[in-house]
This record gives C-alpha cells, sequence and structure tokens, in this order.
C-alpha cells in the first residue's frame, strides 16, 4: 500500500476505483467497501483508493461541541496498519481543515475525483455525504456520472446481530467495556498500539511486574477502568497477557500496564513499540491497599484468564 499525503505528488494511478470517508476503526462496513474496490479494480485492471482525513472533521469543524469529547477507534498509525492488511492500493490522507471543508461537493468532484485522478468507478457508503455542509450524497455522485467517465456504486448497511454497525456504535460498546461485542461489529481485535516503558514499580515488588503502554495520541479511545485479557505484538513475538487500566482524577490521563505471562520482564521490550488487542473484559478496577490481598486478586485474575482460549 502506497501513502499519499497530497494529491500533488500522487502520480499515475491505473484506472482509479476511488472510496472517501474517515474510515475510523476499519470495522465490517468499511471493509465490504473495500472488497467491493478489490473486486471492481480486478474486473477493470485498475488500482484501488481511499481518501481518508487527518484529524477527523468533527474536531476540526465542532470543536467545542460535537468534535470536543470525540474519541476515535484508530490512531492514525493503527489506521495505516489496518488499512494495509486489507490490500489496498492507494491511501491518500488529507489534512482536514477549516479552508478544506469550505470545498464545494462540486469541486471535490470536479477539481479531485476527476481532475486529479481520473476515477473510473466510485464506491460509498450508504447515507455518505461530502463537500461543504455535507451537501453531497450518492444521488449527487450519481448525476455527475452521467456527464463524466465514471461509475458510482453505493454499498447498503451492514448489519451484525441485527445491529447496524458504524464507528460511533461500536464506540458506544468500547465505552461501555463491551469489548466481544465491539469486536463482532470490527471483524478484528480491538487495539491499542504504543510505546512500551517500565511499570508500577508495586506491581514488581508483589510479583506481576509490568509495562506501561504510552497511547500516542489523546483522542484515543480507552476502554473504562477495570482488567482485560490481552495478547501483545512486539518484535515479531505474541505474548499473553492481563491488563489493568485505571483513570486518574480529570484531566491527569489514564494507566494502562500489561503484564506478559511466560514472560521475562527483565528481557528489555521498554521503548519498543508493541500493539495490544484486548479480547474480554474481565471484572472493574478494585481498590486494594494491601499488598498480599492484591497479589490473592492478581493471582485468580492470571488464572481466570489463563483459562480463555485466544
Amino acid at each position: 500500500m502506497k501513502i499519499h499525503r497530497s494529491f500533488e505528488y500522487l502520480g499515475e494511478v491505473r484506472n482509479p476505483v476511488v472510496t472517501i470517508g474517515t474510515f475510523d476503526g476499519v470495522h465490517v462496513g468499511h471493509k465490504t467497501i473495500l472488497n467491493r474496490l478489490k473486486k471492481l479494480a480486478e474486473e477493470i485492471d485498475g488500482e484501488t483508493v481511499l481518501i481518508t482525513f487527518h484529524p477527523h472533521p468533527r474536531k476540526v469543524l465542532y470543536p467545542e461541541t460535537a468534535g470536543k469529547d470525540l474519541k476515535l477507534i484508530s490512531t492514525q498509525r493503527e489506521k495505516i496498519n489496518l488499512l494495509r492488511q486489507t490490500g489496498l492500493d492507494h491511501l491518500v490522507i488529507i489534512e482536514f481543515t477549516l479552508e478544506f471543508s469550505k470545498i464545494t461537493s462540486y469541486e471535490f468532484v470536479e477539481n479531485i475525483l476527476v481532475g486529479r485522478l481520473n476515477a473510473k468507478r466510485i464506491v460509498v457508503g450508504f447515507n455518505h455525504h461530502f463537500g461543504h455542509k455535507r451537501e453531497g450524497d450518492f444521488a449527487y455522485l450519481y448525476e455527475l456520472a452521467s456527464h463524466h467517465d465514471f461509475k458510482v456504486e453505493e454499498i447498503p448497511e451492514q448489519d451484525v446481530e441485527n445491529e447496524t454497525v458504524s464507528s460511533t456504535v461500536i464506540r458506544k460498546a468500547l465505552h461501555e467495556g463491551r469489548i466481544q461485542r465491539a469486536n463482532a461489529y470490527l471483524d478484528h481485535f480491538y487495539i491499542m498500539t504504543g510505546n512500551l516503558s517500565d511499570g508500577h514499580p508495586r506491581c514488581r515488588e508483589i510479583g506481576f511486574p509490568t509495562y506501561t503502554l504510552n497511547i500516542e495520541e489523546d483522542v484515543k479511545l480507552v476502554p473504562p477502568e477495570g482488567v482485560y485479557a490481552v495478547s501483545l505484538l512486539c518484535c515479531h513475538h505474541k505474548y499473553k497477557g492481563m491488563l489493568n487500566i485505571k483513570q486518574f482524577d480529570e484531566g491527569e490521563g489514564v494507566s494502562v500496564e500489561v503484564h506478559l505471562f511466560g514472560h521475562d520482564h527483565e528481557l528489555e521490550l521498554r521503548d519498543e513499540i508493541a500493539t495490544i488487542r484486548f479480547h474480554k473484559r474481565m471484572r472493574d478496577e478494585l481498590q486494594i491497599h494491601e499488598d498480599q490481598a492484591l497479589h490473592k486478586q492478581l493471582e485468580r485474575d492470571k488464572s481466570e484468564i489463563r483459562e480463555l482460549i485466544f
């Protein structure tokens, strides 16, 4: 997958098959669109292109309202890695600014989709809108297609367990700690990626050494406090383990500590970039002040998590 930060250096793309969107989480609905892109590209000997935006448009357009507390399923690094796994040919990441938001839907089609890309096929999700004030939609694209050399398709909504999948629905499930439901909507594990550093000294003192995961972006959605069954990917190795999330007072951040099973924590993973996969939320955060009692509780957690198949 080739990554482009503007259209200026995109170069020539063979028979572009294009879609547009934020694609936060790269969930099952997004994958349906991308799979359709690939099929169309095979039919016309073309290449697939996703035009996405950073930061999230809501953060720019509504910084004090809808965008203020918006947390995202994926950081930019995570989204890029997830999209790479889909077999996408070209990812175009456009810096979303107030100036860019004023581009009309007509200008977006004429100057970018046709003028810059010469798109042959355009695929959009259900109820997709684009351009200034979200004035463009599938019907508008269909109308313009008759005047240009491209065809357009709309992909219907995707349902999982009789619920329509969307990034909003997945964020809600994650905020509630419903990891397995979120994973079903995503069609992959919920992940958190970041740099590892030494964990809390108390954990090491009671026989459960940890690494701290340092979250890369403030907008990253962190599930609620509690203990989770996780696996960790780092340095071409996979480890099973348990993870604790603790929220501090408002404005003071969050602690994410992971203990790995069968791993000598003296073998350095410090300063490495790791990806944590969330499998299940095991319990709420408990306030245990006595070391021996905490050790016993962590042993119970470890035993329960080891019995899981993951």
